[in-house]
Parts: structure tokens; C-alpha cells; sequence
């Protein structure tokens, strides 16, 4: 099939190859000329035959937006639109409805697989009505891993986004257990080979994972990760996550402590603490340390 690509990055760029290699035809679009096969969304929209299906790969927010409302003018009825990027799955219901107007079909896809995924396939979660996402069908057969599982039409529009967040939230949580061990093991003096611990844990133990493999690739490039600072930013759907949570009421103590690490990580010199250490001096005359 035919399929317009528009946003060519390190997501966009890999899955555009990865559905040629398929048989598929991808014509991609991207602001970098040097990336893309045309040079606007009309040249796009012009070089595919009806009914048409164009992938959008760019950053949530005003950037989606701004796809979306040219898409539908460019579009015709028949035509669908699938939003593979990290978009809040409420702004997929309200892309829906304005694709909806004018005839378009709509279908969010959550993508994960990374810069692995050109070789090892992605896994995909997408929302919509059955009928969008058989249009779209043989580029997800093409994107998936090998095998029966790794992609699921996981409901309604928005349910695809809803449940790569939640995928994300988890992910969250688990590279924060894996970095508190690992801050420990690398404590304490009794341990002198907190690598090969890890590398250990691969096989035979309950917390193998793929994210303990890369923990290791990250540990075999920089043994004690001295080259990094510990500054990690967060892609905004953790923060979605604690806020569905709170919106229905579900308790999650272990990704919402993962992503307030996140915050803590972006500060030199926290400001809670040098409350903390005040009140500690005050009721206790607990040293404090001065600037």
C-alpha cells in the first residue's frame, strides 16, 4: 500500500525504512529537506492515490495540531489520518471529531520499539473504528515485531495513546528500581563488581528485562556512568499518568515517586531540603551545612 510519512526524526526516519523493506510504498515528509521525499504536505497529499492514509511522527502538542488542521483541509473523505506520536489521548478525541467533519478517518497509534526498532519491530497500540484501522493494516503488520503478539487495536480513539502511557508510567517505575539498586550496590564497600551483578541478573532471575539488558550496554560503555550527570527529563506522559490516576481514583505510589525523582534530578540545590535541614537545626540544634 501507499502511505504518506510525515515526520522523518529518529522514530519517523527508521519506520519509514522498515515499511519499504515490507514492499510498501512511504512518501515522507519533514521540515529538514535533506530527510524528506517532498517538500510540503500538499506535494505529500498530491503524490498519494485515493483513499489516502498519512502517518503523523512529530512532538505532541501545537506540533500535531498544526499537522492535524492541514491534513484536513488538504484531505478528502475516505481518507485517514493515524497520530503515531506521544500525543494526550484526550487531543485525540477532539482530532477525531474535527477529522470526523469533514469525512476523514482518525486512528492513534501508541509506538514504542525506539532506535531498536527498525530491526526488531514495534510494538503498536492503536484506538479507532474497525473500518480506519483496516485501512491502515498492512503497515502495522509491517511495523510489529515478528510473531502473534506486539500490536492490539486496544479500543475507541484515544485508546490506543491511553495505553502507551500507561506503558510509559510503568517504564517509569522500573528504571527507578533499577537505579536505586544500582545506587546501592555502588554504596556499599562489600561490592566491587556492581557491572557483573547486573549482568548476572540476565538470566534465571524474576528482573530480567530488556531495560536490565540496556542497563548493561549503558554499564559496558561507562562502568560507574561517572560521564553522566544525573539529570533526567520526563516526555510528559508520566505526568499524564499520575493525572488519569487521579482523575479515577487509582493509586500509583511507585510510577508517581518515579517521576517526582525525575523533578529532584533538575536540582543542584534542592530547596525542600534546605527546609528540611532548618527544622532539623531548630528542634534538634542538627548541624547544617552553609553556602
Amino acid at each position: 500500500m501507499e502511505l504518506g510519512l510525515v515526520g522523518l526524526g529518529k522514530m519517523g526516519g527508521n519506520m519509514r525504512e522498515r515499511i519499504r523493506r515490507a514492499g510498501h510504498t512511504v512518501i515522507g515528509y519533514d521540515r529538514n529537506p535533506d530527510l524528506a521525499d517532498v517538500h510540503s504536505l500538499e506535494e505529500l497529499v498530491d503524490r498519494l492515490e485515493g483513499p489516502r492514509a498519512v502517518w503523523v511522527m512529530v512532538p505532541a502538542g501545537e506540533p500535531t495540531q498544526a499537522t492535524v488542521d492541514r491534513l484536513a483541509e488538504l484531505l478528502e473523505p475516505g481518507d485517514v489520518v493515524v497520530d503515531g506520536g506521544n500525543s494526550r489521548w484526550t487531543d485525540d478525541e477532539r482530532h477525531a471529531e474535527q477529522l470526523a467533519a469533514r469525512g476523514i478517518g482518525f486512528v492513534d497509534c501508541g509506538v514504542s520499539g525506539g532506535v531498536w526498532g527498525l530491526e526488531n519491530g514495534y510494538a503498536l497500540m492503536y484506538g479507532g473504528a474497525a473500518e480506519d484501522v483496516a485501512k491502515v493494516r498492512p503497515v502495522f503488520d509491517a511495523l510489529k515485531p515478528e510473531g502473534e503478539f506486539g500490536a492490539v487495536h486496544a479500543g475507541k480513539v484515544g485508546a490506543g495513546h491511553f495505553a502507551k502511557m500507561v506503558h510509559n508510567g510503568i517504564e517509569y517505575a522500573m528504571m527507578q528500581a533499577y537505579a536505586e539498586g544500582w545506587e546501592l550496590l555502588e554504596k556499599v564497600d562489600s561490592v566491587d563488581n556492581v557491572r557483573e551483578v547486573f549482568r548476572s541478573w540476565q538470566e534465571g532471575t524474576v528482573i530480567r528485562s530488556w531495560l536490565l539488558d540496556l542497563a548493561v550496554n549503558a554499564l559496558d560503555g561507562d562502568e560507574h556512568l561517572a560521564g553522566l550527570r544525573g539529570h533526567a527529563e520526563d516526555s510528559g506522559e508520566g505526568r499524564w499518568t499520575v493525572e488519569a490516576a487521579i482523575d479515577h481514583a487509582v493509586p500509583l505510589p511507585a510510577i508517581t515517586a518515579s517521576l517526582f525523582a525525575r523533578f529532584a534530578s533538575r536540582q543542584d540545590d534542592s530547596p525542600q531540603m534546605k527546609m528540611v535541614a532548618a527544622l532539623r537545626n531548630q528542634f534538634g540544634g542538627h548541624a547544617v551545612e552553609k553556602k
